[in-house]
């Protein structure tokens, strides 16, 4: 038995609800710092939620990496750029391949003085900040031992084979539209 704030007894189910909001807060913090841009402190908030995470995923932390390259040419902090890709991404690339391809590309986006022409110029397009900041909420669910896909749409499908399963077998108040979610009535 646990006791709240107000000395009231609490239910463990409540307790659990309060830890589930406290981490979708960080985890949502961690997203909202990727996709503003603030590469620095995602990782700093990452680090905070579970050092583990950046240190046994060498590939999302190239990625973090990467992104802050990106912020810093999308800045046009130029000489910044190239000595952060020099002290902090080529060592990566020269670890592995895949690494070291993604930064020639993404240190091509100094070559092009229009960045909108450039061929590889989507690395600078909000949708890449919101792949770089998916990979870190699924990394950090997974961490937390939490699925990194939503559970609703697998339900879903559950609940569809169930009643097709059922109609072989018995009449039932089924659930012909989703969205609603409005049983409709066997006997009609």
């Amino acid at each position: 038995m646990v006791f709240g704030w107000n000395g009231f007894c609490v239910s463990p189910y409540e307790e659990i609800a309060d830890i589930d909001l406290a981490t979708i807060t960080d985890r949502m913090a961690v997203k909202k710092a990727v996709q503003c841009g603030n590469v620095e402190d995602a990782i700093e908030k990452v680090n905070d939620l579970n050092p583990e995470i950046l240190d046994t995923n060498p590939q999302l932390f190239f990625h973090l990496q990467q992104q802050r390259l990106i912020e810093l040419i999308r800045n046009g902090k130029v000489e910044e750029a190239l000595e952060f890709a020099q002290e902090e991404l080529a060592p990566r690339g020269e670890e592995n391949q895949s690494f070291l391809e993604e930064l020639e590309k993404t240190v091509a986006l100094l070559a092009f003085e229009d960045v909108s022409n450039c061929p590889v110029g989507e690395l600078l397009n909000i949708s890449q900040r919101l792949k770089t900041a998916s990979e870190v909420n699924a990394a950090i669910l997974t961490s937390q031992s939490h699925e990194k896909d939503p559970k609703l749409p697998s339900l879903l499908k559950m609940l569809i084979w169930a009643q097709n399963q059922l109609d072989e077998k018995a009449a039932y108040p089924r659930i012909n539209d989703l969205s609603k979610a409005t049983l409709e009535d066997p006997s009609v």
